[in-house]
């Protein structure tokens, strides 16, 4: 087709495209009804950019509020499916089935309400046409329309739903994910849904989601180039990226319109650039080296000098962005909360369901306790909606079924002993996680809070069905484990944790002055000190040291030990960065220090600071290799090496 044909066919939508008289419209149809019969390889054969136009079009026609138009519509639908027919000599119309899906999905994405009586009128029609057409009573014709028309009904019940959940963003973004799921095996029409969900998600501010529906849609193109002998590696060259790709992108059917797509490695190039433009909008500035690993071999292939320049460039910026963000601490990449459902009667088959919702930067439990009570109050009722405050486990037999119940616990990620070797900086930290825990404390009396020697904890390790950061901002918990810990376990629990906090910030490269001294300040000052002494003194005192297991209080010593160590390489650190201005109050910490440290040493009867103070960093190192024999683990924020006395639930 040349371009004067073009620029007609271009001229006839941008008829369509605004409001018309009827007239006029019923001579525009008149046209396409020409043009499709006098140029069928233009709309279905090679590109399906013209096809994919006229059904968007056409499709909008068919709910139009004049009878006229929608009639003139469903007959020019109709033609266009049995010239794609007939073109494809009766084998059927996957490209316009394609089509006529993706633009249904894309009129609901651009809120275009086609859930009304008049569309579904125009649906109806259409299947009358096939049903009574005689040129094709001996063919498999009219049962391929009927599938068609049954699929577009099939999304048009999602749309209702979608309606019903408009203002929840959480639902909104599921009930799009159902779909393109349901089109696992169809590229074109995941990839429709992906990109919905992405604009819901850059709607939302949620840029870390939006990014990963591009990374997905970048890797379904990955597979099919893959299935076309084009790009070897497919989307297990994602891998890396993310752990949930693969598992999802690989599932494309060659049976199912993959021959009417027509993708090229330029377009997955095109793809990938917009998934580093994303991932840096989302400040994963990590994640865009992987994306360049796969764009820059391709640049060189191809020997695209200034675009390899181009690429490097932005690297060097995104690492750059990296050294700040580590030096300033303010990249906040998100918090998380489990959040459980309850009530049949209003949840239906959501009750009893938990999630894992990943909120912007720093939300607190009070934001999201209250934007989840309006939401649902919304839905079901003002009064109707009540919060669980506590987050300890819900017995739905003893809750009202009169209410709907929501439960919002705050939690973080979950790592053990070896995942934390690998996973040093913030950023590891909050990038493909499954696992959060969240901790209850309890005691026997069935009070939350009670003297240290009756202290409880509860810790609940909660796994997820994909690693956030994921397509959606929420995902379904599949499993969770808990444990439970007894007083002098929480004490070395405690103690472990402060111990490993300190101890991240005295080996920060570079180091973090303000965060260091306030870390220091919370562990040694006289006036907070109250923990670290108060634990010694319950659990270590020789009047209560016989009430607990030998194991127990050698750990609990050893993870003093560590506390001293870590304390004095703290203040040595200190001492090297503070100026003139702040030496007072560096002498005021040290202070603190020897008197806390004087405290310990009369309760534990030892002597915990070497009369050297060159040989703290021997000492700890010295230390930590007691405490790994004693647990059997490396120490860290875990409780790995305390588990021989935690019960598992």
């Amino acid at each position: 087709m040349n371009i004067t044909n073009y620029l007609v066919f271009d001229l006839y939508m941008s008829f369509l495209q605004g409001s018309q008289s009827e007239t006029l419209l019923r001579h525009v149809f008149a046209c396409l009804r020409s043009f499709i019969n006098k140029f069928p390889r233009a709309l279905f054969s090679g590109s399906a950019k013209l096809c994919g136009a006229l059904c968007y079009q056409i499709l909008k026609c068919c709910n139009s509020k004049l009878q006229s138009t929608r009639s003139e519509a469903c007959g020019l639908l109709y033609l266009l499916m049995r010239s794609n027919y007939e073109h494809t000599k009766r084998r059927g119309f996957t490209r316009v089935h394609l089509q006529v899906i993706i633009n249904v999905s894309q009129l609901i994405s651009d809120v275009i309400g086609l859930s009304g009586s008049r569309f579904k009128d125009s649906l109806s029609i259409i299947n009358n046409y096939a049903n009574s057409d005689r040129s094709m009573m001996c063919s498999n014709f009219p049962v391929d329309v009927k599938d068609l028309t049954k699929r577009i009904r099939t999304v048009l019940m999602a749309t209702a739903q979608m309606k019903e959940h408009e203002n929840d963003p959480e639902m909104l973004v599921d009930l799009q994910y159902s779909l393109a799921k349901s089109y696992a095996s169809n590229l074109e029409l995941r990839k429709t849904w992906l990109e919905s969900m992405a604009r819901i998600h850059n709607k939302n501010g949620d840029f870390s989601e939006a990014a990963m529906c591009y990374i997905h849609v970048a890797a379904l193109v990955a597979e099919y180039l893959k299935r076309k002998g084009v790009y070897p590696k497919g989307c297990a060259a994602f891998r890396i990226i993310s752990p949930n790709i693969e598992a999802e992108e690989s599932a494309i059917k060659d049976d199912s319109g993959i021959e009417d797509v027509h993708y090229t490695e330029d377009t997955l190039v095109e793809l990938l650039e917009r998934c580093a433009q994303a991932l840096e909008k989302a400040e994963r500035y990590e994640v865009l080296g992987e994306v360049y690993k796969l764009i820059i071999p391709i640049y060189e292939k191809r020997r695209e000098f200034q675009r390899l320049a181009d690429a490097y460039r932005h690297l060097t910026q995104s690492y750059e962005k990296v050294v700040t963000v580590m030096q300033s601490g303010r990249r906040l990449l998100g918090t998380y909360f489990r959040v459980a459902f309850y009530g049949q009667g209003f949840f239906e088959e959501e009750d009893g369901r938990e999630y894992i919702y990943k909120e912007p930067k720093v939300t607190s439990l009070s934001e999201i306790n209250q934007r989840l009570e309006r939401l649902y109050s919304d839905k079901f009722g003002v009064g109707n909606v009540k919060m669980i405050k506590e987050s300890g486990k819900v017995k739905a037999k003893d809750l009202d079924p009169k209410y709907a119940y929501i439960q919002v616990t705050y939690c973080e990620p979950y790592f053990d002993e070896k995942e934390l070797e690998d996973r040093r900086t913030d950023f590891e930290k909050n990038n493909s996680i499954r696992r959060f825990v969240f901790e209850t404390p309890f005691t026997q009396s069935g009070k939350a809070h009670g003297a240290l020697d009756e202290q409880h904890k509860r810790r609940t390790i909660l796994t997820t069905s994909h690693s956030f950061p994921y397509v959606k901002k929420r995902v379904l918990v599949v499993y969770h484990k808990t444990q439970e810990l007894k007083p002098v376990e929480v004490a070395v629990d405690e103690m472990q944790q402060k111990t490993a906090e300190l101890r991240e910030l005295v080996t920060r490269d570079p180091p973090d002055m303000k965060k260091l001294q306030l870390k220091l300040q919370g562990s040694v000052s006289v006036q907070v000190n109250a923990g670290p002494v108060a634990y010694a003194s319950t659990f270590l005192d020789t009047a209560n040291i016989k009430k607990y297991q030998k194991i127990q209080v050698e750990m609990l010593k050893e993870v003093f030990r560590q506390f001293i160590c870590v304390c004095g390489e703290a203040l040595s650190l200190n001492a090297q960065l503070i100026k003139t201005d702040q030496f007072e109050y560096h002498e005021g910490l040290k202070n603190d220090y020897k008197s806390m440290v004087a405290r310990l040493e009369d309760i534990m009867h030892e002597q915990l600071l070497p009369k050297d103070p060159d040989s703290v960093s021997t000492v700890s190192r010295s230390s930590l290799h007691v405490f790994s024999a004693i647990s059997g683990t490396p120490t860290s924020t875990s409780l790995a090496g305390i588990s021989s006395g935690a019960s598992t639930v």
